[in-house]
């Protein structure tokens, strides 16, 4: 009779312990998947990481999603060509007739608007070219010309040489071997420093002018031509021709970039610095609808 009872004692122990646990089981939140490969390949230009919204960006995305970015940044031009060899699983690029090729392919897919800023021309204070009277780029452009003043040019096929080269074809210039124009084939933030250095001018995103303007001698000499607008566009790899590319972290880090979360985070970046935005959010609109600053 006490082995009985010590039977039955022992099975109901066991009864409520087990219920016990499936209530605590039921109550706790569920957790996060943790993805089944962690790292995104991020190629990118170097204004976002000059500018340090990737600082802000990349951090957050992280500890959204438990994927961890590993941003490489280059050209646009470089940052297209690496996606073009599987090299990269996301490309955030600012080169919209250069990304078009590789999206008319397939090899780049789930294209997504992000944000745009502007370039502007930026020179000696003292204005030797007479720049600060032009109208917009391409006078600009001519004028520097014509005067033979330094302009460095990034000469790295970035986003931002190739809307400088279209400029210089629109102003029927063809500036490369002229004594005045030199290359420097670095990122935004080195060719700034030349300029500053030889104070001359160039061609700079708003957002990473802005970011270094306090260590450089240069000030804005045009800006707002529509022209010089500089559109962002982030996109995947695409993992059906590239099977080694994390489709799935691409696909949750280009989803990240238009979400409202990341939005409002662009949207903010810069104003409590600078008293303005450095790039202005654009996820959901129609690139024929961005217009002057």
């Amino acid at each position: 009779m006490l082995l009985r009872k010590a039977f039955i004692a022992t099975v109901t122990l066991l009864v409520l312990a087990v219920a016990g646990c499936q209530a605590r089981t039921e109550k706790a939140p569920p957790q996060a998947v943790k993805p089944a490969v962690k790292d995104v390949i991020l190629a990118t230009t170097t204004s976002t990481q000059d500018s340090g919204l990737l600082d802000v960006l990349i951090p957050d995305f992280e500890k959204k999603t438990g994927y961890r970015v590993k941003p490489i940044a280059v050209g646009s031009g470089q940052a297209l060509k690496m996606g073009e060899r599987g090299e990269a699983d996301v490309l955030l690029t600012h080169a919209m007739k250069a990304e078009k090729p590789l999206v008319d392919s397939g090899v780049a897919v789930n294209y997504r608007l992000v944000m745009h800023n502007d370039f502007v021309v930026v020179g000696p204070e003292n204005d030797p070219a007479g720049v600060k009277q032009a109208g917009d780029g391409i006078e600009a452009f001519k004028k520097i010309a014509e005067k033979g003043a330094v302009f460095v040019s990034r000469g790295d096929d970035s986003g931002t040489h190739k809307q400088e080269m279209e400029i210089w074809t629109a102003a029927g210039i063809t500036p490369k071997g002229r004594k005045w124009y030199q290359e420097t084939g670095s990122g935004m933030g080195q060719t700034l420093n030349i300029t500053n250095e030889k104070q001359g001018y160039t061609l700079a995103d708003r957002a990473t002018y802005l970011a270094q303007k306090k260590n450089l001698k240069l000030v804005t000499v045009v800006q707002g031509d529509k022209s010089l607008l500089n559109i962002y566009h982030v996109m995947q790899v695409n993992p059906e021709k590239f099977p080694k590319v994390n489709g799935a972290g691409a696909n949750a880090f280009v989803e990240y970039m238009v979400s409202p979360e990341a939005q409002k985070i662009i949207g903010g970046f810069g104003l409590d610095k600078f008293g303005e935005p450095l790039f202005y959010p654009d996820a959901g609109k129609n690139v024929e609808d961005l217009g002057r600053r």
